[in-house]
């Protein structure tokens, strides 16, 4: 997987078959807020997702308050949008409907 950098034209495409997501105003990163029915649910989420994450080698920033999981997926070094962030967010969003 690739850690060039997406121009904003490649994110936005990219994003429209990923439910929930969206592209920051400046297009450096994209975001999605998960909401479970209780912390266990969210809790189980990112640690199926810090274990694909590892393998990627490819690390969000989330958080996670009780039941709500916040992400912003982006590749530092490229100082953007990469592959490995719509890989990533393709990873979350079957994680979360499966």
């Amino acid at each position: 997987m690739t850690r060039e950098k997406l121009g904003r034209q490649a994110a936005e495409a990219a994003l429209t078959g990923l439910d929930g997501w969206t592209l920051a105003q400046d297009g450096a990163s994209i975001g999605r807020t998960f909401t479970f029915n209780n912390f266990s649910e969210a809790f189980a989420f990112m640690t199926r997702v810090a274990l694909a994450a590892e393998k990627m080698d490819h690390h969000p920033d989330w958080s996670n308050v009780y039941k709500t999981v916040v992400v912003t997926l982006n590749t530092h070094d490229a100082g953007g949008v990469t592959a490995l962030d719509i890989e990533l967010a393709k990873k979350m969003n079957r994680y979360f409907g499966g």
